[in-house]
């Protein structure tokens, strides 16, 4: 198989077009519609249904540019390694992160991962969603308490817990009355089990207002509107001015963030940089870590 018919071939496929991917690469589209014609010639199967609008990839074009596409970016990182006579980390790492991480942290730390290492074209992703990192093209997914998988690998970043916290404006849990609540939309919560430090508290809530982040609950708590379970890392500096205060620890599992990558390969030299970057950045995973570095 010609390679660089191949390397021409995910160029189109990745930038959706014969037009985009010219553009990009700064390349004529005849050479780069004549390779792709070669590579179908060569196979016997058409990679691509050409439309009067639109380039799709058919099924065989599909599986190619999934199978061969981490294959081509590792050869051009190893070629350049060799070349340069080290192991720079360049290229693009493409990142999946849940959304309050994201808020939180990764604007900041992606900008001086940039600066730290500017060869490696950096694309990150919000989503909360469990990803499929091969099909969707991702080098390292973050998840928050993610379900046993037995294709990835990885190490926790930070370890967190939820607590219950209001403004001291709003009088504490008395007996069986419900207290005003702040909660997720989705959330069908009724009571809240904290531990404390007289001991276990059962709290009734009264959910006046649903809100659809984490970031929005915490500043509508801050009103003294209502009580609410959030992260430690989101409100210790809030926790420590005093403009909220902490009822108690919400039992339960605790909140473990962790990067994710494909059990099956070797770590490329950017997702090993950006790891060890993470590692740099929270080096005992505690909250309070989250929370200085979100304040720094």
């Amino acid at each position: 198989m010609d390679l660089l018919a191949l390397a021409d071939f995910n160029l189109v496929a990745r930038h959706g077009g014969f037009g985009r991917a010219a553009r990009a690469a700064e390349r004529p589209k005849a050479t780069l519609s004549r390779r792709v014609a070669d590579l179908e010639a060569g196979l016997g199967v058409r990679l691509f249904e050409r439309g009067s609008h639109a380039l799709k990839l058919t099924q065989e074009g599909r599986v190619l540019f999934e199978r061969t596409e981490t294959l081509l970016t590792e050869l051009g990182e190893a070629t350049a390694a060799i070349a340069s006579g080290g192991q720079t980390p360049r290229g693009r790492l493409r990142i999946s992160a849940p959304l309050l991480f994201s808020q939180m942290a990764l604007g900041k730390l992606s900008a001086e991962f940039a600066l730290r290492y500017p060869e490696v074209r950096l694309e990150i992703t919000t989503e909360d969603r469990a990803v499929d990192m091969v099909e969707e093209g991702y080098d390292l997914v973050i998840r928050v308490n993610p379900d046993p998988n037995e294709h990835l690998i990885g190490r926790i970043l930070l370890r967190d817990r939820l607590v219950a916290v209001a403004s001291p404006a709003l009088q504490r849990p008395m007996e069986d009355a419900p207290v005003p609540a702040v909660v997720r939309a989705s959330s069908d919560q009724s009571t809240w089990e904290l531990t404390t430090h007289e001991g276990d508290l059962r709290v009734h809530i009264d959910p006046i207002l649903r809100l659809a982040s984490l970031v929005m609950i915490r500043d509508a708590v801050r009103t003294g509107i209502g009580a609410a379970v959030l992260p430690l890392s989101l409100v210790t500096g809030d926790l420590r001015s005093g403009v909220l205060e902490h009822w108690g620890d919400v039992k339960g599992r605790p909140i473990e963030i962790w990067a994710l990558y494909p059990s099956r390969r070797l770590l490329s030299t950017r997702v090993s940089a950006f790891l060890e970057f993470l590692k740099e950045a929270f080096p005992l995973g505690i909250p309070e870590e989250l929370s200085a570095y979100i304040e720094g």
